[in-house]
């Protein structure tokens, strides 16, 4: 079952980053190409996942999944929201330092020393890694980064009650099902590490990046002025 759901995230994974990279590329806005590289990460995380708990977890295998699923891939979805809420020049800035979090999370997280691992249950970082490092670097991505998602979906929510320019609905809308979606893949990761259910932890994944891409079609719908 955890296979399952993990290839199913993978392959959604796979598909709205195909998407979205295509609206990237026609010029649709630095949003969509910062989605296409947090949905890259969420399908790396899901195929590591999809590995670890079919043929077991191995040290590759292990840091490739917490790298790409645990620190990288809500801060570069968090990096949409701020092209869409707060425009290009505080978003090239900010994609500047993600940048540079992106590489130091990639050298810490592949130089760490882990314990052993072994089964197909999925690991929980403060029983594989020695030092806090990664936990740490996971911590400040995903809670910096969920954070901005949320602040976001509720900004919408403030723009769209104080004025009625067109397309604040739908903004207001995707912001919220991307935040949505962002809750769900949060809430998978505290069943796994605190109950230890895998399904749920899968499920979470499958879901979470079905809703967040329902937001990427909402907020692709939305008006946007000439330049």
């Amino acid at each position: 079952m955890v296979f399952a759901l993990a290839a199913a995230a993978a392959v959604l994974a796979c598909l709205f980053a195909m998407a979205t990279g295509q609206r990237a590329a026609a010029g649709r806005g630095p949003h969509q190409a910062a989605w296409t590289v947090a949905l890259v990460w969420f399908a790396v995380a899901s195929v590591a996942l999809a590995i670890g708990t079919s043929t077991g977890w191995d040290p590759g295998t292990y840091r490739v999944f917490y790298t790409a699923g645990a620190i990288c891939s809500v801060p570069w979805l968090a990096l949409g929201t701020v092209f869409l809420l707060l425009g290009g020049r505080v978003g090239r800035a900010v994609r500047a330092g993600l940048l540079v979090f992106t590489g130091l999370a990639v050298g810490v997280v592949f130089s760490a020393p882990l314990r052993s691992l072994s089964g197909t249950t999925v690991p929980v970082g403060r029983d594989v890694f020695t030092g806090a490092g990664p936990r740490v670097l996971a911590a400040v991505g995903s809670g910096v980064g969920a954070t901005v998602v949320l602040v976001g979906a509720l900004v919408s929510l403030v723009r769209l009650l104080a004025g009625s320019a067109p397309g604040r609905g739908r903004l207001a809308a995707a912001n919220a099902l991307v935040a949505l979606g962002t809750l769900v893949l949060s809430s998978g990761g505290l069943v796994q590490g605190f109950l230890g259910h895998d399904e749920a932890f899968a499920a979470s994944l499958a879901l979470g990046i079905a809703v967040i891409y329902a937001g990427f079609l909402v907020a692709d719908r939305t008006p946007r002025p000439r330049a």
